[in-house]
């Protein structure tokens, strides 16, 4: 994954960052801050114009991440994922909770336990919103349609200073 430079809040990522900043300030478990996220998410989902249209074209080698904001504490970053047909990650699983958002195309995900037995697969379409914290949170997506598909990912860390937001990567 490469993490690109930010870009400057847009009017359409204002209301999110508000609500996530919001959201993420109630204390509460990491379960329930996916939650809380989620909703926020849910009623701010931007529209893939939050990103360039050379940005949207994504790279024909592997998916590309965009950071869209990374809050100064440290305490979250909203990152836009590019997939082009095809395009999968490995199987992972994260280092906080997460939250994501498809805003263009289809993803789907493959849930493991973690002796990477298969528990079940979902097909995430345009304004389906998700979230997850560990333990728990194994999977890969795979955009498996014939068009590009972006999506929104909210993670609890600052993904820029750690480099990336997967914990482990299994085989």
């Amino acid at each position: 994954m490469t993490i690109s430079e930010q870009l400057l809040p847009t009017g359409e990522l204002t209301d999110l960052i508000d609500g996530v900043r919001t959201a993420v300030a109630v204390p509460t478990d990491w379960s329930g801050t996916a939650d809380l996220v989620a909703e926020q998410l849910r009623r701010h989902l931007p529209t893939p114009d939050v990103l360039t249209a050379e940005q949207r074209l994504g790279s024909p080698d592997k998916y590309m991440s965009h950071t869209l904001y990374v809050d100064p504490h440290g305490s979250f970053s909203i990152i836009a994922l590019v997939w082009r047909p095809g395009q999968l990650t490995r199987i992972h699983d994260h280092v906080t909770w997460c939250v994501f958002g498809v805003i263009q195309g289809t993803e789907h995900e493959e849930l493991y336990d973690a002796d990477l037995n298969l528990l079940g697969r979902s097909d995430n379409h345009t304004g389906d919103v998700s979230g997850f914290a560990p333990p728990g949170d194994i999977h890969r997506v795979h955009n498996t349609g014939d068009s590009t598909a972006i999506s929104i990912h909210i993670y609890g860390t600052d993904v820029t200073r750690i480099g990336s937001s997967a914990r482990r990567f299994y085989n």
